[in-house]
């Protein structure tokens, strides 16, 4: 079987879609802990089992041998490594022939990459076979609300010139089937991300060229950074975890372009201007 945790998340969802065009939905299996938000898999002949990061003895049968596995990180953040845990222990003591794992570009060193590097070493020490899928940004991240930055006329951040290499969720989604489908990956690590990085200067000039209006990047302190996201109504916790990011990203640490997420998919990753366009609906 082909199993896929978080499987109604965003990512997961695209992974999903992915592998039933490729394989019979009996041949794949979903953990989700709400079995009603997979009820449309289940109706198409997906297997569900429902499952619980935080609770390990809901993950005992979860995983089965021989199941090739793509554990999508959790989104708990500052949970994550004991729910990764969990879910790692189940798949070892179910000799799962691979686990798959969405984890972050090696080159990071903010606060958010504590999880991920923690998670990879957990997979390390099981001894299963595995595949690191260091994904880089979505595209998503900055175009959520593509069209009231282009209302508001500023693109605001904290990072300077610093270049990000984004591709969107489908294309990391494609990566992740491709690997679980695919042979020789065992004991791999894969950096994804898109194959060019760009500037939130370049990314103004695209929605201000998309929608004729005009938009400006404006560069601020990260103290004023996390002013105007918490003004904005996040979290205050989450607000710095994003200044922290766009100080990494001022460091050069998600510009890498090494072009493994486009040898994994067979085809270039979307570039910019076409997620700001579909974003716009120009």
């Amino acid at each position: 079987m082909y199993v896929v945790t978080g499987a109604t998340g965003q990512l997961g969802r695209l992974v999903v879609e992915g592998l039933l065009a490729e394989v019979p939905a009996a041949e794949l299996a979903v953990v989700v802990r709400s079995a009603e938000k997979a009820a449309d898999l289940a109706a198409r002949g997906v297997t569900v089992r429902v499952a619980d990061y935080d609770r390990p003895e809901t993950l005992v049968g979860a995983f089965a041998a021989g199941d090739r596995v793509l554990l999508i990180s959790g989104s708990e953040v500052g949970s994550r490594i004991p729910q990764h845990r969990n879910v790692v222990e189940a798949a070892k003591a179910a000799g799962v022939a691979l686990l798959a794992y969405t984890s972050i570009p090696g080159a990071a060193t903010f606060r958010l990459a504590d999880e991920h590097k923690a998670t990879e070493e957990l997979i390390l020490a099981s001894g299963l076979p595995y595949a690191f899928l260091r994904n880089g940004w979505y595209t998503e991240n900055y175009l959520g609300d593509a069209a009231g930055t282009v209302a508001r006329g500023v693109v605001l951040g904290s990072n300077g010139d610093g270049r990000v290499a984004t591709a969107p969720r489908r294309d990391y989604a494609d990566a992740a089937v491709a690997v679980l489908l695919g042979e020789g990956h065992e004991n791999t690590v894969h950096e994804l991300s898109g194959d060019a990085a760009w500037s939130l200067s370049e990314l103004a000039a695209e929605l201000a060229k998309a929608s004729g209006k005009p938009v400006e990047h404006r560069d601020v302190t990260p103290a004023e950074h996390l002013a105007a996201l918490v003004g904005a109504g996040l979290p205050e916790g989450f607000a710095q975890a994003l200044v922290d990011v766009d100080a990494g990203i001022a460091r050069g640490e998600l510009a890498g372009t090494p072009g493994d997420l486009a040898r994994l998919i067979g085809r270039p990753t979307v570039p910019l201007a076409e997620s700001v366009r579909a974003a716009l609906g120009a």
